[in-house]
């Protein structure tokens, strides 16, 4: 696959015109986006300068963001605190982002959500209130592994790393999440899942797939 180098504020521009035609297929009336990557990716930038973007431009966009949806530490860390493949399985809440997110926005959906269940940090409940999105607001979601998950997206955005750049920008920490993320390349492989494949090996060169 041709990637083409782009500047990331180009890159911002030309998805916000691709968010902005964006009709959904089956009838609802909330695009929905998302933006995935490892966390060495830093997807959540490329989705705030795209919220900013799609604002500047009058339009109404709501970020949620994975990691307040993930399942309890309980559950998640049921089989560690470094076990890849239970991070790949077990710590985001696909239930929860269906039930809170996705089926609120589904054609004639009552259009509210809940934008975040669980603080990653503390473990405890954000109780953050529901929100009614009007018809027309963007569901911009950015985390990782988010693809080959069955959720209703209409544009998805994947920021993909080499595994030897990928380790290189990978807290020491956090290597032990390495394996999870060898595995997404290889049963779901994203960078042909995705709508939009962005290289960010290096963070100041982007590269993508389309002219």
């Amino acid at each position: 696959m041709r990637l083409h180098p782009i500047s990331w504020t180009r890159l911002t521009t030309a998805l916000a015109d691709r968010v902005e035609a964006l009709t959904p297929a089956d009838g609802s009336v909330w695009p929905r986006v998302a933006v995935d990557g490892a966390p060495a990716a830093q997807p959540e930038r490329l989705a705030q300068a795209l919220a900013e973007e799609l604002r500047l431009r009058g339009r109404s966009v709501q970020r949620v963001r994975a990691q307040g949806f993930l399942r309890p530490a309980s559950l998640r860390l049921e089989y560690g605190h470094q076990d890849a493949d239970a991070y790949f399985d077990l710590w985001l809440d696909d239930n929860a982002l269906f039930r809170e997110v996705f089926t609120p926005l589904d054609p004639g959906g009552s259009g509210r959500i809940l934008p975040d269940l669980r603080d990653p940090v503390t473990d405890r409940s954000t109780r953050s209130p529901y929100l009614e999105l009007p018809p027309g607001t963007v569901l911009l979601l950015d985390g990782a592994l988010l693809l080959g998950r069955w959720f209703p997206l209409d544009l998805t955005v994947h920021l993909r790393m080499s595994a030897p750049a990928l380790a290189r920008r990978t807290p020491g920490a956090d290597q032990w999440t390495l394996p999870a993320f060898a595995r997404y390349e290889s049963q779901v492989q994203p960078a042909e899942a995705a709508d939009i494949l962005v290289r960010a090996d290096d963070p100041n060169h982007p590269a993508w797939n389309q002219p």
